[in-house]
Protein backbone atom coordinates (compact mmCIF):
# COMPACT_ATOMS: atom_id res chain seq x y z
CA UNK A 1 0.00 0.00 0.00
CA UNK A 2 3.03 2.29 0.58
CA UNK A 3 4.46 1.46 -2.57
CA UNK A 4 1.31 2.53 -4.06
CA UNK A 5 1.70 5.71 -2.90
CA UNK A 6 4.64 6.32 -4.01
CA UNK A 7 4.61 4.93 -7.10
CA UNK A 8 1.01 7.42 -6.90
CA UNK A 9 3.26 10.52 -6.23
CA UNK A 10 5.86 9.80 -8.81
CA UNK A 11 2.68 9.83 -11.26
CA UNK A 12 1.47 12.60 -10.05
CA UNK A 13 5.33 14.49 -10.32
CA UNK A 14 5.72 13.19 -13.88
CA UNK A 15 2.34 14.65 -15.11
CA UNK A 16 3.12 18.06 -13.02
CA UNK A 17 6.47 17.80 -14.99
CA UNK A 18 4.77 17.18 -18.21
CA UNK A 19 1.76 19.43 -17.44
CA UNK A 20 4.53 22.11 -16.72
CA UNK A 21 7.10 21.79 -20.00
CA UNK A 22 5.08 23.92 -22.80
CA UNK A 23 4.55 26.53 -19.72
CA UNK A 24 8.73 26.50 -19.22
CA UNK A 25 9.02 26.51 -23.39
CA UNK A 26 6.36 29.32 -23.16
CA UNK A 27 8.42 31.26 -20.39
CA UNK A 28 12.04 30.24 -22.72
CA UNK A 29 10.27 31.66 -25.52
CA UNK A 30 9.40 35.13 -23.63
CA UNK A 31 12.56 35.08 -21.99
CA UNK A 32 13.10 38.62 -23.43
CA UNK A 33 11.41 41.01 -21.33
CA UNK A 34 10.16 43.89 -23.45
CA UNK A 35 8.49 47.11 -22.94
CA UNK A 36 5.39 47.57 -25.15
CA UNK A 37 4.66 50.59 -24.43
CA UNK A 38 8.21 52.04 -25.29
CA UNK A 39 8.05 50.06 -28.26
CA UNK A 40 5.00 51.83 -29.41
CA UNK A 41 5.90 55.41 -28.43
CA UNK A 42 9.04 54.78 -30.87
CA UNK A 43 6.70 53.55 -33.62
CA UNK A 44 4.60 56.44 -33.07
CA UNK A 45 6.88 58.61 -33.14
CA UNK A 46 9.04 56.99 -36.00
CA UNK A 47 6.07 56.55 -38.39
CA UNK A 48 4.43 60.17 -37.79
CA UNK A 49 7.18 62.39 -37.02
CA UNK A 50 9.90 61.23 -39.03
CA UNK A 51 12.51 63.67 -40.10
CA UNK A 52 14.76 61.11 -42.08
CA UNK A 53 14.14 62.47 -45.44
CA UNK A 54 15.25 66.02 -44.26
CA UNK A 55 18.42 64.66 -42.62
CA UNK A 56 19.55 62.60 -46.11
CA UNK A 57 18.46 65.93 -48.11
CA UNK A 58 20.90 67.89 -45.84
CA UNK A 59 23.68 64.72 -46.15
CA UNK A 60 22.91 64.32 -50.00
CA UNK A 61 21.43 67.39 -52.06
CA UNK A 62 23.49 69.73 -49.69
CA UNK A 63 26.56 68.36 -48.57
CA UNK A 64 27.22 65.73 -51.55
CA UNK A 65 29.16 63.92 -52.55
CA UNK A 66 31.00 63.31 -49.10
CA UNK A 67 34.31 61.71 -50.57
CA UNK A 68 36.63 60.73 -47.62
CA UNK A 69 39.25 63.87 -47.18
CA UNK A 70 37.23 66.14 -48.97
CA UNK A 71 36.21 69.27 -47.40
CA UNK A 72 32.19 68.52 -48.55
CA UNK A 73 32.52 65.56 -46.01
CA UNK A 74 33.73 68.11 -43.00
CA UNK A 75 30.96 70.33 -44.05
CA UNK A 76 28.26 67.43 -43.47
CA UNK A 77 29.76 66.25 -40.12
CA UNK A 78 29.30 70.00 -38.95
CA UNK A 79 26.16 69.87 -39.97
CA UNK A 80 25.57 66.46 -38.12
CA UNK A 81 27.08 67.53 -35.01
CA UNK A 82 24.72 70.55 -35.16
CA UNK A 83 22.11 68.22 -35.07
CA UNK A 84 23.02 65.94 -32.54
CA UNK A 85 23.51 68.89 -30.14
CA UNK A 86 19.78 70.04 -30.63
CA UNK A 87 18.42 66.53 -29.89
CA UNK A 88 20.60 66.16 -26.66
CA UNK A 89 23.21 63.89 -27.74
CA UNK A 90 26.12 63.98 -25.81
CA UNK A 91 30.21 63.02 -26.19
CA UNK A 92 29.68 64.03 -30.44
CA UNK A 93 33.18 64.41 -31.38
CA UNK A 94 35.03 63.34 -34.33
CA UNK A 95 38.12 60.47 -34.42
CA UNK A 96 40.07 61.03 -36.93
CA UNK A 97 42.24 58.29 -38.57
CA UNK A 98 45.42 58.35 -41.29
CA UNK A 99 43.84 58.68 -44.85
CA UNK A 100 46.44 60.12 -46.95
CA UNK A 101 45.30 62.65 -49.87
CA UNK A 102 42.35 64.07 -50.19
CA UNK A 103 40.90 64.85 -53.27
CA UNK A 104 37.82 66.82 -54.60
CA UNK A 105 36.33 67.96 -58.02
CA UNK A 106 36.44 71.26 -59.17
CA UNK A 107 34.85 71.84 -62.45
CA UNK A 108 34.58 69.18 -65.91
CA UNK A 109 33.37 68.98 -69.32
CA UNK A 110 33.50 67.22 -72.10
CA UNK A 111 32.28 67.51 -75.85
CA UNK A 112 33.37 65.93 -79.24
CA UNK A 113 34.15 68.60 -81.38
CA UNK A 114 34.79 66.49 -84.22
CA UNK A 115 32.53 64.66 -86.36
CA UNK A 116 29.85 66.37 -84.56
CA UNK A 117 29.50 68.45 -81.54
CA UNK A 118 27.98 66.41 -79.03
CA UNK A 119 27.88 66.96 -75.25
CA UNK A 120 29.63 63.86 -73.80
CA UNK A 121 28.41 61.88 -70.55
CA UNK A 122 30.93 61.57 -67.99
CA UNK A 123 32.59 61.27 -64.80
CA UNK A 124 36.14 62.20 -64.07
CA UNK A 125 37.57 59.35 -61.86
CA UNK A 126 39.03 59.92 -58.31
CA UNK A 127 42.42 60.86 -57.04
CA UNK A 128 43.15 61.09 -61.49
CA UNK A 129 44.79 64.95 -61.49
CA UNK A 130 42.97 67.70 -64.12
CA UNK A 131 43.77 68.88 -67.43
CA UNK A 132 45.88 71.69 -68.23
CA UNK A 133 42.65 73.88 -68.80
CA UNK A 134 40.40 73.37 -71.43
CA UNK A 135 42.20 70.99 -73.89
CA UNK A 136 40.94 70.20 -77.69
CA UNK A 137 42.63 66.95 -78.40
CA UNK A 138 42.38 64.04 -81.27
CA UNK A 139 40.99 60.75 -79.97
CA UNK A 140 42.62 57.54 -80.64
CA UNK A 141 41.60 54.06 -80.41
CA UNK A 142 44.36 52.30 -78.71
CA UNK A 143 43.12 48.44 -77.34
CA UNK A 144 45.77 47.74 -75.39
CA UNK A 145 45.57 44.08 -73.65
CA UNK A 146 49.11 43.05 -73.21
CA UNK A 147 52.10 44.51 -72.77
CA UNK A 148 53.43 43.17 -76.08
CA UNK A 149 50.55 45.82 -77.38
CA UNK A 150 52.78 48.28 -75.68
CA UNK A 151 55.31 48.28 -78.78
CA UNK A 152 52.13 48.81 -81.58
CA UNK A 153 51.35 52.41 -79.90
CA UNK A 154 54.73 53.87 -78.48
CA UNK A 155 55.70 57.08 -79.32
CA UNK A 156 51.68 57.51 -81.32
CA UNK A 157 49.62 58.52 -77.96
CA UNK A 158 51.64 61.66 -77.12
CA UNK A 159 48.75 64.42 -76.33
CA UNK A 160 46.00 62.32 -77.29
CA UNK A 161 42.83 61.43 -75.69
CA UNK A 162 43.10 57.43 -75.64
CA UNK A 163 40.25 54.67 -75.96
CA UNK A 164 42.05 51.49 -74.68
CA UNK A 165 39.05 49.39 -74.04
CA UNK A 166 37.24 47.38 -76.36
CA UNK A 167 33.68 48.58 -77.14
CA UNK A 168 31.11 46.98 -75.06
CA UNK A 169 27.75 45.29 -76.03
CA UNK A 170 24.94 46.65 -74.66
CA UNK A 171 22.02 45.11 -74.02
CA UNK A 172 18.16 45.25 -73.44
CA UNK A 173 16.95 45.48 -69.95
CA UNK A 174 15.62 42.64 -68.83
CA UNK A 175 15.56 40.44 -65.18
CA UNK A 176 15.16 41.94 -62.61
CA UNK A 177 16.22 45.63 -62.57
CA UNK A 178 14.12 46.63 -58.88
CA UNK A 179 14.82 43.98 -56.68
CA UNK A 180 11.84 42.74 -54.54
CA UNK A 181 12.38 39.76 -52.33
CA UNK A 182 10.36 36.92 -53.80
CA UNK A 183 8.65 34.24 -52.30
CA UNK A 184 12.25 32.09 -53.31
CA UNK A 185 14.56 35.07 -51.73
CA UNK A 186 12.64 34.76 -48.72
CA UNK A 187 13.26 31.24 -48.94
CA UNK A 188 16.61 31.23 -49.55
CA UNK A 189 17.61 33.37 -46.87
CA UNK A 190 16.55 31.11 -44.12
CA UNK A 191 19.72 28.90 -45.84
CA UNK A 192 23.16 28.79 -45.58
CA UNK A 193 24.85 27.18 -48.65
CA UNK A 194 28.05 25.03 -48.33
CA UNK A 195 30.91 27.11 -49.20
CA UNK A 196 32.26 26.09 -52.85
CA UNK A 197 35.60 24.04 -52.99
CA UNK A 198 37.70 27.16 -53.90
CA UNK A 199 39.19 26.09 -57.24
CA UNK A 200 42.47 27.69 -58.66
CA UNK A 201 43.96 28.48 -55.05
CA UNK A 202 47.54 30.43 -55.70
CA UNK A 203 47.10 30.45 -59.43
CA UNK A 204 43.85 32.20 -59.31
CA UNK A 205 45.71 34.74 -57.07
CA UNK A 206 48.21 35.20 -58.74
CA UNK A 207 45.94 36.07 -62.01
CA UNK A 208 44.40 38.34 -60.10
CA UNK A 209 47.18 40.09 -58.74
CA UNK A 210 49.05 39.74 -62.62
CA UNK A 211 45.69 41.75 -63.71
CA UNK A 212 45.84 44.40 -61.35
CA UNK A 213 50.00 44.50 -62.41
CA UNK A 214 48.96 44.66 -65.79
CA UNK A 215 46.85 47.72 -65.07
CA UNK A 216 49.42 49.79 -63.34
CA UNK A 217 51.87 49.06 -66.04
CA UNK A 218 49.52 50.01 -68.73
CA UNK A 219 48.97 52.84 -66.67
CA UNK A 220 52.31 53.77 -66.28
CA UNK A 221 52.90 53.64 -69.96
CA UNK A 222 50.04 55.89 -70.69
CA UNK A 223 51.51 58.79 -68.20
CA UNK A 224 54.77 58.16 -70.29
CA UNK A 225 53.82 58.82 -73.56
CA UNK A 226 51.86 61.78 -72.33
CA UNK A 227 48.92 61.19 -72.90
CA UNK A 228 46.26 63.97 -72.72
CA UNK A 229 43.44 61.82 -71.07
CA UNK A 230 42.39 58.09 -70.68
CA UNK A 231 38.54 57.47 -71.33
CA UNK A 232 37.19 54.41 -69.98
CA UNK A 233 33.60 53.04 -71.06
CA UNK A 234 33.04 51.25 -67.12
CA UNK A 235 31.99 47.80 -66.32
CA UNK A 236 29.73 45.95 -68.04
CA UNK A 237 27.04 43.47 -67.44
CA UNK A 238 25.53 41.61 -64.66
CA UNK A 239 26.82 41.67 -60.97
CA UNK A 240 25.02 39.91 -57.90
CA UNK A 241 22.84 42.08 -56.41
CA UNK A 242 23.83 40.33 -52.75
CA UNK A 243 27.38 39.74 -52.90
CA UNK A 244 28.05 37.17 -50.19
CA UNK A 245 24.64 37.68 -49.36
CA UNK A 246 21.91 36.23 -51.70
CA UNK A 247 22.37 34.92 -55.21
CA UNK A 248 19.97 37.55 -56.62
CA UNK A 249 21.32 38.45 -60.31
CA UNK A 250 20.75 41.96 -61.37
CA UNK A 251 21.56 43.32 -64.84
CA UNK A 252 23.20 47.06 -64.34
CA UNK A 253 21.07 49.65 -66.23
CA UNK A 254 23.26 51.28 -69.04
CA UNK A 255 21.35 55.14 -70.54
CA UNK A 256 23.68 57.19 -69.15
CA UNK A 257 24.20 55.70 -66.41
CA UNK A 258 28.20 55.57 -65.24
CA UNK A 259 29.63 53.72 -62.56
CA UNK A 260 32.96 54.87 -61.56
CA UNK A 261 35.26 55.50 -58.65
CA UNK A 262 39.05 55.61 -57.96
CA UNK A 263 41.44 55.81 -60.67
CA UNK A 264 44.54 56.96 -58.72
CA UNK A 265 46.75 56.60 -55.25
CA UNK A 266 46.42 58.89 -52.07
CA UNK A 267 49.66 58.29 -50.98
CA UNK A 268 53.00 60.21 -52.26
CA UNK A 269 52.22 59.32 -55.91
CA UNK A 270 48.68 61.08 -56.04
CA UNK A 271 48.17 62.44 -59.43
CA UNK A 272 51.17 60.73 -61.39
CA UNK A 273 48.46 59.17 -63.34
CA UNK A 274 46.57 60.22 -66.65
CA UNK A 275 43.56 62.17 -66.24
CA UNK A 276 41.34 59.53 -66.54
CA UNK A 277 37.65 60.00 -66.97
CA UNK A 278 34.31 57.16 -67.35
CA UNK A 279 31.81 58.10 -70.20
CA UNK A 280 29.10 56.55 -71.00
CA UNK A 281 29.30 53.39 -72.81
CA UNK A 282 27.14 54.61 -75.47
CA UNK A 283 28.94 57.51 -76.26
CA UNK A 284 32.31 55.92 -75.50
CA UNK A 285 30.95 52.68 -78.33
CA UNK A 286 30.29 55.55 -80.39
CA UNK A 287 33.80 57.75 -80.91
CA UNK A 288 35.03 53.66 -81.61
CA UNK A 289 32.13 53.14 -84.23
CA UNK A 290 33.35 56.37 -85.98
CA UNK A 291 37.25 55.96 -85.37
CA UNK A 292 37.13 52.63 -87.38
CA UNK A 293 35.30 54.15 -90.55
CA UNK A 294 38.51 56.31 -90.63
CA UNK A 295 36.65 59.58 -89.60
CA UNK A 296 38.89 61.57 -87.26
CA UNK A 297 37.05 62.38 -83.47
CA UNK A 298 37.99 65.52 -81.70
CA UNK A 299 37.02 66.09 -77.75
CA UNK A 300 37.15 69.51 -75.92
CA UNK A 301 37.92 68.63 -72.42
CA UNK A 302 38.32 70.47 -68.99
CA UNK A 303 39.04 68.52 -65.63
CA UNK A 304 39.55 70.90 -62.52
CA UNK A 305 40.96 68.42 -59.93
CA UNK A 306 42.26 69.36 -56.26
CA UNK A 307 44.67 67.22 -54.12
CA UNK A 308 44.35 67.65 -50.32
CA UNK A 309 47.21 67.20 -48.21
CA UNK A 310 47.22 65.68 -45.13
CA UNK A 311 48.71 68.44 -42.98
CA UNK A 312 46.55 66.51 -40.17
CA UNK A 313 44.74 63.31 -40.53
CA UNK A 314 42.56 63.36 -43.00
CA UNK A 315 40.40 60.52 -42.18
CA UNK A 316 37.54 60.55 -39.59
CA UNK A 317 34.89 58.99 -37.78
CA UNK A 318 31.75 61.06 -35.99
CA UNK A 319 30.37 59.42 -32.79
CA UNK A 320 27.50 60.68 -30.48
CA UNK A 321 25.92 59.27 -27.33
CA UNK A 322 22.67 58.47 -25.58
CA UNK A 323 24.11 57.81 -22.03
CA UNK A 324 22.74 54.91 -20.06
CA UNK A 325 21.70 54.67 -16.61
CA UNK A 326 22.63 51.49 -14.76
CA UNK A 327 24.32 49.89 -17.04
CA UNK A 328 26.53 53.18 -18.46
CA UNK A 329 29.69 51.62 -18.51
CA UNK A 330 28.04 49.29 -21.62
CA UNK A 331 27.49 50.00 -25.09
CA UNK A 332 25.08 49.07 -28.17
CA UNK A 333 26.62 50.76 -31.22
CA UNK A 334 24.52 51.70 -34.25
CA UNK A 335 26.23 52.69 -37.71
CA UNK A 336 26.74 53.49 -41.21
CA UNK A 337 29.53 54.71 -43.65
CA UNK A 338 29.27 58.52 -43.83
CA UNK A 339 31.46 58.76 -46.81
CA UNK A 340 30.38 58.08 -50.35
CA UNK A 341 31.44 58.32 -53.94
CA UNK A 342 32.09 61.48 -55.47
CA UNK A 343 30.16 60.62 -59.12
CA UNK A 344 26.45 61.12 -57.36
CA UNK A 345 25.41 62.74 -54.25
CA UNK A 346 25.47 59.68 -52.06
CA UNK A 347 21.99 59.07 -51.60
CA UNK A 348 21.62 55.86 -50.90
CA UNK A 349 25.12 54.76 -50.57
CA UNK A 350 25.20 55.50 -47.64
CA UNK A 351 23.08 58.80 -46.54
CA UNK A 352 19.91 56.59 -46.22
CA UNK A 353 21.93 54.50 -43.68
CA UNK A 354 23.52 57.58 -41.82
CA UNK A 355 20.09 59.24 -41.70
CA UNK A 356 18.48 56.20 -40.62
CA UNK A 357 20.77 55.66 -37.73
CA UNK A 358 20.61 59.77 -37.13
CA UNK A 359 16.55 59.25 -37.05
CA UNK A 360 16.32 56.79 -34.52
CA UNK A 361 18.82 59.06 -31.98
CA UNK A 362 16.45 61.11 -32.67
CA UNK A 363 13.43 59.12 -32.10
CA UNK A 364 14.06 57.81 -28.88
CA UNK A 365 15.15 61.22 -27.43
CA UNK A 366 11.80 62.19 -28.48
CA UNK A 367 9.99 59.67 -26.62
CA UNK A 368 12.31 60.16 -23.68
CA UNK A 369 13.88 56.63 -23.68
CA UNK A 370 16.12 56.09 -20.67
CA UNK A 371 18.72 53.25 -21.82
CA UNK A 372 20.18 51.10 -19.46
CA UNK A 373 23.43 50.78 -21.68
CA UNK A 374 24.92 53.84 -23.29
CA UNK A 375 23.34 54.11 -27.15
CA UNK A 376 25.86 55.03 -29.63
CA UNK A 377 26.38 56.17 -32.97
CA UNK A 378 29.11 55.88 -35.29
CA UNK A 379 29.22 57.44 -38.54
CA UNK A 380 32.17 56.16 -40.28
CA UNK A 381 34.79 57.58 -43.02
CA UNK A 382 36.59 55.77 -45.68
CA UNK A 383 34.72 52.64 -45.75
CA UNK A 384 34.48 53.09 -49.82
CA UNK A 385 38.55 52.69 -49.66
CA UNK A 386 38.24 49.57 -47.37
CA UNK A 387 36.14 49.97 -44.42
CA UNK A 388 39.01 52.15 -42.82
CA UNK A 389 37.18 54.03 -40.30
CA UNK A 390 35.61 51.60 -38.85
CA UNK A 391 38.69 49.36 -38.80
CA UNK A 392 40.31 52.03 -37.46
CA UNK A 393 37.70 52.45 -34.75
CA UNK A 394 37.76 49.00 -33.98
CA UNK A 395 41.75 49.07 -33.58
CA UNK A 396 41.48 51.97 -31.17
CA UNK A 397 39.00 50.52 -28.73
CA UNK A 398 38.02 47.11 -29.19
CA UNK A 399 41.21 44.69 -30.61
CA UNK A 400 44.04 45.09 -33.20
CA UNK A 401 42.41 42.90 -35.86
CA UNK A 402 46.33 42.13 -37.39
CA UNK A 403 47.36 40.92 -34.36
CA UNK A 404 44.20 39.38 -33.25
CA UNK A 405 44.50 35.83 -34.05
CA UNK A 406 48.10 35.75 -32.72
CA UNK A 407 48.21 37.68 -29.59
CA UNK A 408 44.89 37.15 -28.55
CA UNK A 409 44.67 40.67 -26.93
CA UNK A 410 41.58 42.60 -26.53
CA UNK A 411 41.41 45.96 -24.75
CA UNK A 412 39.21 46.72 -21.83
CA UNK A 413 36.22 48.20 -24.23
CA UNK A 414 35.68 44.61 -25.95
CA UNK A 415 34.18 43.33 -22.88
CA UNK A 416 31.13 46.07 -22.64
CA UNK A 417 30.46 46.10 -25.83
CA UNK A 418 26.35 44.38 -26.15
CA UNK A 419 26.13 44.49 -29.66
CA UNK A 420 26.63 46.65 -33.39
CA UNK A 421 24.02 46.89 -35.70
CA UNK A 422 24.80 48.58 -39.63
CA UNK A 423 23.19 49.47 -42.25
CA UNK A 424 24.85 50.19 -45.81
CA UNK A 425 21.98 48.13 -48.64
CA UNK A 426 20.55 51.65 -50.11
CA UNK A 427 16.72 52.76 -49.43
CA UNK A 428 15.26 49.60 -49.43
CA UNK A 429 13.07 48.56 -46.06
CA UNK A 430 14.23 46.50 -43.30
CA UNK A 431 13.17 42.84 -43.99
CA UNK A 432 15.17 41.19 -40.96
CA UNK A 433 18.79 40.84 -39.69
CA UNK A 434 21.37 38.75 -40.77
CA UNK A 435 22.68 36.93 -37.92
CA UNK A 436 26.13 36.43 -38.77
CA UNK A 437 26.46 32.90 -37.98
CA UNK A 438 25.22 33.36 -34.48
CA UNK A 439 22.56 30.85 -34.22
CA UNK A 440 22.40 32.17 -30.30
CA UNK A 441 20.67 35.11 -31.36
CA UNK A 442 17.85 33.46 -32.94
CA UNK A 443 15.30 33.09 -29.90
CA UNK A 444 16.07 36.87 -29.09
CA UNK A 445 15.52 38.00 -32.51
CA UNK A 446 12.73 36.38 -33.24
CA UNK A 447 10.87 38.23 -29.87
CA UNK A 448 12.27 41.46 -31.45
CA UNK A 449 10.52 41.60 -34.70
CA UNK A 450 7.67 39.81 -33.38
CA UNK A 451 5.91 43.51 -32.80
CA UNK A 452 7.36 44.40 -36.10
CA UNK A 453 6.12 42.31 -38.28
CA UNK A 454 3.32 44.51 -39.40
CA UNK A 455 6.06 46.81 -40.76
CA UNK A 456 7.43 43.31 -42.74
CA UNK A 457 9.88 42.42 -40.72
CA UNK A 458 10.38 39.11 -40.67
CA UNK A 459 12.97 37.21 -42.06
CA UNK A 460 16.22 35.96 -39.71
CA UNK A 461 19.22 35.18 -42.02
CA UNK A 462 21.61 32.78 -39.92
CA UNK A 463 24.54 32.97 -42.51
CA UNK A 464 27.63 35.20 -42.19
CA UNK A 465 28.00 38.47 -44.46
CA UNK A 466 30.18 41.10 -45.74
CA UNK A 467 31.67 44.09 -47.69
CA UNK A 468 30.62 46.77 -44.88
CA UNK A 469 30.99 48.24 -41.32
CA UNK A 470 29.98 45.45 -39.26
CA UNK A 471 32.87 42.94 -40.21
CA UNK A 472 35.39 45.23 -38.67
CA UNK A 473 33.54 44.52 -35.53
CA UNK A 474 32.90 40.75 -36.30
CA UNK A 475 36.07 40.17 -37.44
CA UNK A 476 37.39 40.52 -33.63
CA UNK A 477 34.55 37.79 -31.94
CA UNK A 478 31.88 40.97 -31.03
CA UNK A 479 28.13 41.01 -32.05
CA UNK A 480 27.98 42.41 -35.22
CA UNK A 481 25.02 42.37 -37.64
CA UNK A 482 23.82 43.97 -41.15
CA UNK A 483 20.17 44.54 -41.66
CA UNK A 484 18.21 42.58 -44.38
CA UNK A 485 16.99 45.15 -47.09
CA UNK A 486 14.93 44.97 -50.28
CA UNK A 487 17.56 45.97 -52.57
CA UNK A 488 15.99 47.98 -55.25
CA UNK A 489 17.64 49.75 -57.96
CA UNK A 490 20.85 49.65 -55.51
CA UNK A 491 23.12 47.49 -57.63
CA UNK A 492 21.58 47.62 -60.98
CA UNK A 493 21.11 51.66 -61.43
CA UNK A 494 22.48 53.54 -58.26
CA UNK A 495 25.35 51.97 -56.09
CA UNK A 496 28.70 53.84 -57.03
CA UNK A 497 27.16 55.65 -59.69
CA UNK A 498 25.48 59.17 -61.18
CA UNK A 499 22.45 58.49 -60.05
CA UNK A 500 22.94 57.77 -56.71
CA UNK A 501 20.65 61.10 -55.91
CA UNK A 502 18.03 61.93 -53.75
CA UNK A 503 15.27 60.78 -56.15
CA UNK A 504 15.94 57.41 -55.65
CA UNK A 505 15.29 57.08 -51.92
CA UNK A 506 12.02 56.02 -51.03
CA UNK A 507 10.60 57.22 -48.16
CA UNK A 508 8.02 54.98 -46.94
CA UNK A 509 10.99 52.75 -46.86
CA UNK A 510 13.23 55.17 -44.90
CA UNK A 511 10.40 55.99 -42.58
CA UNK A 512 10.40 52.16 -41.87
CA UNK A 513 13.95 51.92 -41.38
CA UNK A 514 14.51 54.14 -38.78
CA UNK A 515 11.84 53.01 -36.96
CA UNK A 516 12.97 49.74 -36.51
CA UNK A 517 16.65 50.53 -35.73
CA UNK A 518 15.46 52.75 -33.06
CA UNK A 519 13.77 49.62 -31.42
CA UNK A 520 16.35 47.32 -31.85
CA UNK A 521 18.91 49.83 -30.62
CA UNK A 522 16.28 49.85 -27.49
CA UNK A 523 15.66 46.74 -26.97
CA UNK A 524 19.47 45.65 -26.66
CA UNK A 525 20.16 48.46 -24.32
CA UNK A 526 17.69 47.19 -22.13
CA UNK A 527 18.28 43.67 -21.76
CA UNK A 528 19.23 42.39 -18.24
CA UNK A 529 22.28 40.50 -20.55
CA UNK A 530 24.28 41.62 -23.27
CA UNK A 531 24.60 39.58 -26.27
CA UNK A 532 25.70 36.57 -27.08
CA UNK A 533 28.60 36.17 -28.85
CA UNK A 534 30.03 33.74 -31.00
CA UNK A 535 33.32 31.50 -29.44
CA UNK A 536 36.28 33.45 -29.76
CA UNK A 537 39.11 31.60 -31.79
CA UNK A 538 41.28 29.23 -29.57
CA UNK A 539 44.39 31.46 -29.68
CA UNK A 540 42.22 34.36 -28.42
CA UNK A 541 40.23 32.37 -25.56
CA UNK A 542 43.58 31.00 -23.91
CA UNK A 543 44.85 34.52 -24.14
CA UNK A 544 41.98 36.08 -22.10
CA UNK A 545 42.99 35.21 -18.75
Amino acid sequence: MKLTRQIRLAVVLLLAFALSMPAALAQGKQDEQLDYAMIAKIREEGLNRSQVMEHISWLSDVYGPRLTGSPAIKQASQWAQKKFNEWGLVSIHEEEFAFGKGWSLVRFSAHMTEPQVSPLIGYPKSWTPGTAGTINADVVYAPIRTEADFEKFRGKLKGKIVLAQTARQVRMLEGRIVLKMTEDDIKEVGTTPVPAARRGGAAADGDFRAQAGFQNKLRDFLLAEGVAAVFDRGSDGDLSAGGSEMGWQTQRVDGGTIFVQSGGTRDQNAGKVPPSVVLAVEHYNRMIRILEKGVPVKVELNIQAQFHDEATKNGFNLIAEIPGTDLKDEVVMIGAHFDSHHSGTGATDNATGSAAMMEALRILKAVGAKPRRTIRIGLWGGEEQGLLGSRAYAREHFADASTFQSSGQLKPEHEKLSAYFNIDNGTGRIRGVWMQGNLAVKRIFEQWIEPLGDLGVNLLGPRSVSSTDHVAFDSIGLPAFQFIQERLEYNSRTHHSNMDTVDHVQRDDMVQMATVVAVFAYNAAMRNEKLPRKALPTSQRQGRN
